[in-house]
């Protein structure tokens, strides 16, 4: 089976491109300027233009994690428009050309975010879509798009909606809250009761394995985790072990940390130390028969490992 993998050198890319090769599939990775990877094709930037003919050719199943991913401090007047640029425009392009070059299945990235920002109950893949930035707004149309051309041609679309994906390599919020768990800081989220889906990067890519050639996949939506959703403090504590280090945490109410976000113009990031973001994701379990092969235990020791 020979696969295209677009977004080939990033941080999801970079371990899928090595789950599938030990696992002896054909790897073809796409990639916007020279990289020295074995077989890659340069496709340039993503746009409605791009070609992908050569990227494609015997291609039997694409998986597309190239995006302009979430920006935290959009300068942009217009910010949907660059989104759908290469959220919604490019990936319906690379669609119809995969399915006129014959390509039987089209395995796409989405986020959890077409699901909503978080709430107090599990989000399901029945649930209706509530995107609510550019970023999930050109994924969620991007799947809408995606769906309408599988009915038009029989590409089998698959759609895939990961949490925070952490792992060796990770960077961003997660590594910093890692950073300041080994540093021993006193951290006040103490008294925080909610409760955060993850996903092990090893356990992503393993299920995009599946996905690109089970059967009973073939234009599904699955919502991905770990399967042990845990609260901030929860979390902070397994870092810790991790790291054999001992853990410093503050009870300070959680109105007060949402007080003090407000004042600093931090709502959003405090939203997600406090907030409940979490996910059912027994649809790919019953379907596929798709288990998580890693605990989030393991993930976290193995991504601790790796940024040490």
């Amino acid at each position: 089976m020979k696969i295209l993998v677009t977004g080939a050198t990033g941080f999801v890319g970079t371990a899928l491109l090595a789950r599938l090769t030990a696992s002896g599939y054909g790897v073809v990775p796409a990639v916007r300027r020279s990289s020295g990877l074995p077989n890659e094709v340069v496709v340039g930037n993503l746009a409605a233009s791009t070609d992908w003919r050569p990227a494609l050719s015997g291609c039997d199943a694409v998986v597309h994690l190239a995006a302009r991913v979430h920006v935290m401090d959009e300068s942009s007047k217009n910010p949907l428009a660059l989104y759908r640029e290469t959220n919604t425009d490019a990936t319906l392009s690379l669609a119809r050309q995969a399915a006129a070059a014959g390509v039987k299945r089209f395995v796409f990235i989405s986020t959890i975010k077409v699901n909503g920002e978080g709430r107090d109950a599990p989000y399901r893949e029945t649930d209706a879509a509530e995107p609510d930035d550019a970023y999930a707004i050109s994924k969620w149309e991007a799947e809408q798009g995606l769906q309408q051309i599988a009915a038009e041609t029989g590409l089998e679309v698959v759609i895939l909606r990961p949490p925070l994906v952490y792992g060796p390599g990770v960077k961003a919020n997660f590594l910093r809250l890692l950073r300041m768990v080994e540093r021993g800081w006193p951290l006040p989220l103490g008294a925080i009761r909610n409760r955060r889906s993850l996903l092990y990067l090893g356990n992503f890519v393993d299920a995009i394995r599946v996905c690109t050639e089970h059967p009973a996949a073939a234009g599904q939506t699955f919502l991905l985790d770990d399967g042990e959703p845990v609260s901030t403090p929860e979390l902070i504590r397994a870092m810790a072990r991790a790291m054999g280090r001992p853990v410093r945490l503050l009870a300070v109410p959680t109105g007060l940390l949402e007080f003090a976000g407000a004042l600093l113009g931090k709502r959003a990031a405090v939203t997600r130390l406090t907030g409940s973001l979490f996910v059912d994701s027994s649809a790919i379990r019953s379907r596929l028969g798709w288990t998580p092969p890693f605990s989030m235990e393991a993930g976290l020791t193995a991504t601790v490992a790796a940024s040490a």
